[in-house]
């Protein structure tokens, strides 16, 4: 499952990526004198594009153990105290 939502996010930046890319090009085209702000900006919209997607990839499967481990104790616990709490050794 974590493999897919990392798919679906690398299709995201692709996509996004190439939309910057493609607005940045038709203003550079149209207004040939704003080419250094529109560099400028379009690099910045790509490094948070990208920055996103870095996340999605470090973080994600640390975020996705952490919640298996949650649920696996939570599992642990209701099968030891048989009421809900927490059994004592």
């Amino acid at each position: 499952m974590l493999g897919l939502g990392i798919g679906i996010a690398a299709l995201g930046v692709g996509i996004g990526l190439g939309l910057i890319g493609y607005g940045a090009l038709q203003g550079m085209s149209r207004q040939p004198e704003a080419i250094g702000r529109l560099q400028t900006a379009m690099l910045i919209a790509l490094a948070f594009v990208e920055l996103v997607f870095l996340l999605t990839v470090f973080v994600a499967p640390g975020a996705v153990a952490g919640a298996e481990t949650a649920a696996q104790n939570a599992g642990a616990t209701a099968t030891a105290g048989g009421s809900g709490t927490p059994a004592t050794p």
